[in-house]
């Protein structure tokens, strides 16, 4: 069993639940039962249109958005990339109707918002159904350390010794914020003001706590928006994917051209400001929500559940310490930082294959040919690439004015167990060509 992955994989149709540090106020179930019974949304998380079709066992129909046409088709290969599918090819679901296939909400939104992007249409036959398990990328953190750790050897010294230091110079400086949010997971509770303001500060120097809180705060306005879209969404079992987009793109200017979570940190008033300008009726919640979420998932992620999390304090730890108490946080951390590493575009494949054949591995050893983003169900889907057993059939598509997708032309492509270079893809670039990283503070 790879342990990393098995950890970082959730699946909201079962009992099974993570251990969480001791001292921790609440378990993974209490949360669990809480989003799911708790929530006007809740019930997407466990019975949704996306994980109905994985686990019935009949074909698949996904949508990729590709601006490379020509290069696929010279190439007659598909190639994964990395990002929160970890090393599968992004795509979004689709439904068959008798006029067509109709698109999830998030495929409707890149069809609307990508006009300059050619679409393919990708029908998965596989030999059995598919398990409901989605990949949680705020979990990769034990995968990205043990990369590192096992290929330091790619890296100079002088690169090495940067990403050593810089890394845990950003959990030092956070340290009082970090604390904090164990001292709130653990009951002693922060105004929750305060609290956000104090993550908003941090998050500038620990670019994960931004992908942290973004992900709650698009928790709380997917599960418990009760808008008419919203309804509307739910009725064709799908969670609300525009809640999400409009908060990114609100809260950070160019977001829409550069997704770049660790630019995500809004403070309190506009944290407000921002969900009121959503769905006001849940801006009064939303400090507290993220106080009290956050608090919880961020400790769950930092901590190896044997630390106990009234006593831990992340002031003056040093990097071997924090690889046996927090590896997670730690791993997290290194990757971000070597993200902006000068040689980043030469080691991506070094570092990002290497997680890739596990993460390969896994999902052919449990039969899944199609992970998904397993924070929350919401339509973020990809394809193995590597998977030995499920029939693909790939064609060009193209959209009718109903907004359904029709097959035109079957293209003679196969998927390769190999990631694509950097320079192939789109992931976090920013003007200079390289992969985007919040530059850390020294």
């Amino acid at each position: 069993m790879d342990t990393d992955l098995d950890d970082a994989h959730t699946d909201y149709t079962s009992l099974r639940t993570r251990p969480v540090p001791t001292g921790c106020a609440e378990s993974e179930a209490d949360w669990r039962h809480r989003l799911q019974h708790d929530t006007p949304g809740g019930h997407l998380l466990a019975h949704n249109a996306m994980t109905r079709t994985l686990t019935d066992g009949g074909p698949i129909h996904l949508m990729h958005t590709t601006t490379a046409l020509d290069a696929i088709r010279a190439s007659g290969q598909l190639y994964a990339s990395s990002g929160c599918l970890l090393a599968a090819l992004y795509c979004a679901p689709l439904t068959e109707t008798p006029a067509g296939l109709r698109p999830h909400n998030l495929g409707a939104y890149l069809l609307q918002n990508k006009p300059h992007t050619r679409t393919l249409l990708i029908e998965i036959t596989p030999t059995a159904p598919t398990p409901a398990k989605g990949i949680d990328y705020l979990r990769l953190g034990h995968l990205h350390l043990h990369t590192y750790l096992n290929h330091r050897s790619f890296l100079t010294e002088a690169e090495d010794t940067r990403l050593r230091r810089k890394a845990l110079h950003q959990i030092r400086t956070t340290a009082p914020f970090l604390d904090m949010a164990l001292a709130n997971a653990t009951r002693r509770r922060t105004a929750p003001g305060t609290f956000v303001d104090q993550l908003a500060s941090a998050a500038q120097y620990l670019p994960f706590l931004g992908y942290v809180y973004f992900e709650v705060l698009s928790e709380y306005l997917m599960l418990h928006s009760t808008s008419a879209e919203t309804k509307a969404y739910a009725a064709a079992g799908e969670m609300n994917n525009r809640l999400f987009k409009r908060l990114a793109f609100s809260a950070v200017s160019g977001m829409d051209k550069l997704f770049d979570l660790s630019r995500f940190h809004p403070g309190h008033q506009r944290l407000h400001d921002l969900i009121n300008g959503i769905e006001p009726r849940l801006a009064p919640g939303a400090a507290q929500y993220t106080r009290d979420r956050l608090s919880h998932l961020l400790t769950a992620l930092a901590l190896e559940p044997g630390q106990d999390a009234a006593a831990f304090t992340f002031r003056d730890q040093d990097f071997d310490s924090l690889t046996r108490t927090a590896p997670s946080l730690l791993g997290q951390t290194l990757f971000r930082e070597m993200r902006i590493l000068e040689r980043y575009p030469q080691l991506y494949l070094a570092f990002e294959q290497a997680k890739a054949l596990r993460a390969w591995n896994y999902w052919n050893s449990h039969q899944i040919a199609t992970p998904f983003n397993g924070f929350l169900p919401k339509g973020e889907i990809g394809i193995n690439p590597a998977c030995p057993t499920a029939t693909f059939t790939v064609w060009l598509a193209e959209t009718c004015e109903r907004g359904l997708l029709h097959p035109v032309d079957e293209l003679d492509v196969a998927f390769a167990p190999r990631m694509a270079d950097l320079s192939m893809t789109a992931m976090r670039r920013d003007a200079t060509g390289k992969a985007a990283g919040h530059p850390a503070v020294v």
